[in-house]
């Protein structure tokens, strides 16, 4: 073998060992089966503050979440029961109103803890969506079956006619009737 050839094959090989190898690190992150909502900050302001109204997608006038917010206001100091109304421009990353109504009343700690005597009311009025989530105590007086009575015949009604803050209080007046 020639002199030229050898240098060759050992150039070649020198460089070839001088390559260093890599290998990518990955993360394997497990499936969660909720949302994190403190990760999104209108949520995280409001339970600091611990709004009764949370007028996201701007629905009502600044009289009517007064008026709206003085009825749970009131109703609270009577009862300990706790309300909170939400209105929202989107569901994402959730498909079911409902579901997302539950874990945001979790994560709000909306009721007693005690008690577990909370109620919140999701709109969503893009998405066409109602959900109204109850604590495990209130669920005792305010069945599924009766919020969802509620939803059909006393605050749909008044959101086919355009009236969405008729619609709500009438709805929060017809729960705090039956939950007394």
């Amino acid at each position: 073998m020639k002199i030229g050839t050898k240098i060759l094959i050992l150039l070649l090989t020198l460089n070839l060992l001088s390559c260093k190898g890599t290998a990518q690190e990955t993360d394997v992150k497990q499936p969660t089966t909720e949302f994190d909502l403190s990760t999104v900050e209108k949520f995280r302001e409001s339970k600091i503050k611990g709004q009764i109204i949370n007028d996201y997608d701007s629905i009502f006038s600044p009289s009517q979440r007064k008026k709206l917010s003085d009825i749970i206001y009131d109703y609270n100091i009577e009862t300990t029961k706790q309300i909170v109304v939400v209105t929202i421009d989107s569901i994402n990353p959730y498909s079911d109103i409902q579901k997302m109504a539950t874990d945001l009343g979790k994560y709000w700690g909306v009721g007693t803890a005690e008690k577990d005597n909370g109620l919140i009311i999701l709109l969503c009025k893009p998405c066409r969506k109602i959900g109204i989530a109850t604590g495990t105590g209130t669920e005792l007086i305010l069945t599924n079956e009766i919020c969802k009575e509620v939803i059909d015949q006393t605050i749909i009604p008044e959101f086919k006619a355009g009236n969405f803050y008729d619609g709500i209080k009438n709805g929060v007046t017809e729960l705090i009737a039956k939950w007394k």
